[in-house]
């Protein structure tokens, strides 16, 4: 959409009847001062290790096409901040001054995620990243500290072992008042293969932990401890420079869909992993990729679960195959050779590789899902899983499309992703969001649940105290009272 044009946040909101939750906005940090404030709240290496992690996209843009080719280092996007709109570009810097202008903008309350904290969860080395991690959440925890009627920002939650996991989730919740935690998510783990190799090779020679599945720990105790902290685990992490989006000259193409990736790779393991069976109480979020690749991860995940769960699979057994019926077909239809051969075989086409099953001790690949009715689905997939939709993706409409299995309805939530160059006005982004509405492709219930209603259930289902104190605590209560979470989960 164009930043020329004039929005109107007042016209929009003066036909709503529900507060406006932002879900995943953005604050930049301001490297030169907050860089030495992490160093008061951490010391040396927390602030020298901040340093060179906000040092990343400079140090690429450097470097010429050629040698970020060499060395498979992707394009980064330059002008990535706010120029034209200065005031804009102010209020991402301060808190308090984005506090103030909240009203101007149509929003409620916001849930604010970081900008160089980003990528800290994936700094590699284990002392660097965990005393930048805790000094950042200090920091931001002070930033934010008198504003919380309004505005609350994301903790970052390491995410390299469960135990590192539990230490930071303990400290922001009780030492620092957290309620929201942004957790790091594909977990760089190197390949043994790869020890002694030159660093720029080697950091291709890894495979990705996403807690679910095939896990080099159980990550079962970190949910667990969710549980118990009452936080809601949400996910923003880039999937930018990984495999597929790893271009030398293009940003825009590394850029694309990188978050969804990334919410596909976790979302697909906690499921199959069994995580959302063994934990139903637990809400997760994974940010700014959209619904789009939630409903065809469920769709996907469906369909091969008619293939490839157990009675689907019981019907490709390979002993079922009626050896003398195809033998005689063959002979029927004339392949001499093939016939011949089929006999030296004694019927069997491919008996080796049909002996093959890879090692996995049970053939089901839902074994952990448990599932037996289609209501599984719903309480598997659909109840604990949230989906980051910024405001001009056309779409979040699929979120409550009746053409969805069973005719679910996903959870999509508004994220205005403020502060970042996909927003070159803050005040486009709830006229955007609500042309969907305008233009007949939603209800205006369709809206109060993606701009309010399900980040309520997202947070508050998991801590009931989350809007407390806070400017939409009397709405949030009618949406967590009992008759409309019953609804919604129908």
């Amino acid at each position: 959409m164009s930043p020329h044009k004039d929005w109107h946040p007042e016209e929009v909101r003066s036909r709503l009847s529900h507060p406006i939750i932002d879900a995943d906005g953005h604050w930049i940090e301001y490297g030169p001062v907050f860089v030495e404030q992490v160093r008061k709240a951490g010391g040396d290496k927390a602030a020298d290790g901040l340093a060179k992690s906000m040092r990343r996209i400079a140090d690429a843009l450097s470097l010429s096409i050629a040698e970020r080719r060499r060395r498979g280092i992707a394009m980064e996007g330059y002008w990535g901040r706010q120029s034209t709109n200065t005031r804009d570009r102010a209020t991402a810097m301060m808190p308090r001054m984005l506090y103030d202008r909240l009203d101007e903008l149509g929003i409620d309350f916001g849930v604010i995620y970081p900008t160089a904290g980003l990528s800290i969860p994936r700094i590699d080395d284990d002392e660097t990243r965990r005393a930048v991690i805790r000094a950042f959440n200090i920091v931001t925890a002070d930033y934010f500290r008198d504003l919380s009627d309004r505005l609350t920002p994301a903790a970052v939650i390491p995410m390299h072992t469960p135990e590192e996991a539990i230490a930071e989730l303990e400290f922001v919740t009780k030492e620092l008042g957290a309620k929201v935690g942004m957790f790091g998510s594909s977990i760089k783990r190197p390949l043994p293969a790869a020890k002694g190799v030159d660093p720029d090779v080697a950091k291709f020679a890894v495979h990705f932990d996403q807690f679910g599945i095939d896990s080099d720990y159980d990550y079962d105790p970190v949910w667990q401890k969710c549980r118990e902290l009452k936080i809601a685990p949400t996910f923003h992490t880039s999937g930018r420079g990984l495999g597929l989006r790893n271009c030398p000259s293009n940003f825009t193409y590394n850029h694309i869909g990188h978050f969804a990736a990334a919410g596909h790779a976790v979302a697909k393991a906690l499921f199959l992993g069994g995580v959302t069976r063994r934990f139903p109480d637990l809400r997760f979020a994974f940010l700014e990729g959209g619904v789009g690749w939630g409903v065809q991860l469920f769709g996907d995940l469906i369909e091969h679960w008619e293939r490839r769960g157990k009675e689907g699979l019981a019907y490709m057994d390979p002993k079922k195959l009626d050896r003398a019926l195809l033998q005689s077909l063959v002979d029927k239809y004339g392949y001499q050779e093939m016939a011949a051969e089929l006999r030296r075989r004694d019927g069997w086409p491919n008996r080796e590789e049909d002996e093959l099953t890879g090692g996995v001790p049970v053939l089901d690949d839902y074994a952990a899902c448990e599932i037996t009715r289609k209501e599984d689905w719903i309480d598997l997939y659909v109840r604990p899983f949230y989906f980051g939709c910024e405001a001009d993706d056309r779409c979040n409409v699929w979120a409550f499309s009746r053409a969805n299995p069973f005719g679910a309805r996903l959870n999509a939530i508004f994220g205005s992703d403020i502060g970042h160059f996909d927003v070159p006005d803050m005040r486009m982004v709830l006229p955007e969001a609500y042309e969907l509405v305008e233009e007949g492709l939603i209800t205006p219930d369709d809206f109060r649940d993606f701009t309010f209603a399900n980040a309520v259930r997202l947070w508050g289902t998991q801590n009931p105290h989350f809007f407390e104190g806070t400017v939409v605590a009397k709405e949030a209560a009618e949406v967590l009272g009992t008759r409309e979470v019953r609804a919604a989960a129908e």
